[in-house]
């Protein structure tokens, strides 16, 4: 498989518009593309504010800022995103009949050769692709947020993804500084799996009063040396998200760790979502 030049994306929010940097950053062409487009707007302003963030603090010289943003344009639709690029990923709300629906539009329009990935953190490999005439084109690309500071990816095979395929995603992974790690489709693969069985738990101690999330953060944070304790993450993945993911992680592995508590699901239906929100186990 040729080298990956063009890029698309599909999705602008919180992963997505960090996606596209990163690939625009390496020097690829970037579509992005959001059903919404006010979504799309405010995708590349973080973006640009990465990226003059990166210039503030030395890490950055302003021509690197220009000619990332000279790489990204931005598109009306997913057949418009994807014609003739070599690499899809998809960074849409964790939804199955959505995904499902985005890649059947993705494969009328996207030439043969092209990689399609989902950014999924823990839905089925294999069930986004079921629907798929090349499925084994397809393969998991869980990039962590902010996507353009953390390391990891965590490239996630389903059955029928080919080797070629699963080696162009490492490959692609590498280029962009990452370090990826190769994971079976199971469910919740293997970050999903342990960090909300961790988030879980560290939200049942402040239910329960054990602890201040401050000092739940503080025991992970200095005891164990996690760079973020679980409750701030949870804060910056979303409240709402990660309620999704222990949903499907509890029915489709039947264990109690990923039950969720009954403060993440009152904090949800308030509206207290995280920083995205303003609040959540944190003022932000």
């Amino acid at each position: 498989m040729s080298e990956i030049r063009t890029v698309a994306v599909l999705g602008a929010g919180t992963m997505g518009h960090g996606i596209a940097q990163v690939s625009a950053m390496i020097g690829c062409l970037v579509r992005l593309f959001d059903a919404n487009n006010s979504a799309t707007s405010a995708g590349i302003d973080k973006i640009r504010d990465n990226l003059d963030k990166g210039i503030a603090r030395g890490k950055l010289t302003k021509d690197v800022r220009d000619r990332t943003l000279e790489n990204i344009t931005t598109t009306g639709s997913i057949s418009e995103a994807v014609t003739g690029v070599d690499l899809v990923v998809e960074a849409a709300p964790e939804a199955i009949d959505l995904k499902e629906s985005i890649f059947a539009e993705v494969e009328s329009a996207v030439p043969d050769h092209a990689i399609l990935a989902t950014n999924t953190s823990s839905l089925s490999i294999a069930q986004i692709s079921s629907s798929l005439r090349s499925p084994s084109r397809f393969v998991g690309m869980h990039f962590f947020n902010p996507v353009h500071i953390m390391a990891l990816v965590e490239v996630v095979w389903g059955a029928q993804t080919s080797d070629a395929t699963l080696e162009a995603a490492v490959q692609f992974a590498r280029r962009l500084g990452k370090e990826p790690i190769v994971v079976r489709d199971a469910p919740g693969f293997a970050s999903s799996r342990l960090g909300i069985a961790l988030g879980m738990e560290a939200i049942r101690m402040v239910e329960q009063g054990v602890a201040s999330p401050e000092d739940i953060d503080k025991a992970m944070e200095l005891g164990y040396r996690h760079p973020m304790g679980p409750l701030k993450l949870t804060d910056l993945v979303g409240l709402d998200v990660r309620l999704k993911i222990a949903e499907y992680l509890h029915e489709a592995l039947g264990s109690d760790a990923f039950t969720p508590p009954n403060l993440l699901r009152q904090m949800v239906a308030e509206g207290r979502l995280g920083k995205k929100s303003g609040e959540g186990f944190y003022s932000w």
